[in-house]
């Protein structure tokens, strides 16, 4: 049976594909500017036209590309370790710990990633892709919430991610079994979150919804008006 035709995105995709795995060399050097998308696309026999299309937000979609392809790598790789059955801590930080070895072959193009999207008109672009990274973790982690919790996890999540790969960069990436202890010490600190935040649950459930205060005072001012 013959494969089926390749659609406009599998294009796109191969572009990026493509493109990206050439930029690589280039980005500890060059950072992600528009010079290394121009080089990248050059060495990876990119149509320019199709590359427009590929990366229509220039050097800010080549680092998509990069967070996305690292996303992906990163489910990948623990879907295969099926860890169902793994306590949930221990799966986060086997995910962060496998998210840290796909990282460290990249070390100074992240460097170069991060300090570009430090800059305050490309934080929201950076924010946007932490969170895609996060939701990845989580989906990986086995979470289905759909409630608040699903917004509070991975904030809470972030902020680990944030400050394990800035560990990394900084001289506690050069000691594995040192990285592997910070880890385990943030996700501890994500259980006390999490402990904390289910007895303030259960001490709010007992006090009366905000909605009905606000209703029974907008009552009595009400009554008051009318008089």
């Amino acid at each position: 049976m013959s494969a089926p035709p390749a659609t406009p995105e599998d294009h796109l995709a191969d572009a990026r594909a493509a493109v990206l795995a050439a930029a690589l060399p280039h980005a500890p050097f060059t950072g992600w500017s528009a010079n290394t998308l121009q080089i990248a696309i050059q060495e990876a026999g990119v149509d320019p036209g199709l590359a427009l299309l590929a990366f229509p937000d220039g050097e800010m979609s080549l680092l998509e590309a990069f967070w996305s392809t690292l996303d992906a790598a990163l489910t990948h790789e623990i879907a295969a370790r099926a860890l169902a059955n793994t306590p949930l801590s221990q799966r986060i930080a086997i995910i962060l710990k496998t998210y840290i070895a796909l990282l460290r072959p990249h070390r100074e193009a992240v460097r170069r990633a991060l300090a570009l999207q430090a800059m305050p008109l490309n934080a929201p672009h950076g924010l946007a892709c932490l969170y895609r990274t996060v939701d990845a973790m989580w989906r990986a982690a086995g979470d289905a919430s759909n409630d608040f919790n699903f917004y509070t996890k991975r904030a809470t999540l972030a902020a680990v991610t944030a400050s394990v790969v800035t560990h990394w960069l900084g001289e506690g990436g050069d000691d594995a079994g040192a990285l592997d202890s910070f880890i385990d010490r943030r996700i501890n600190d994500i259980l006390r979150f999490e402990k904390f935040k289910a007895g303030a649950g259960r001490f709010l459930q007992g006090l009366p919804q905000p909605a009905t205060v606000l209703g029974r005072i907008a009552g009595i001012v009400s009554g008051t008006l009318s008089r």
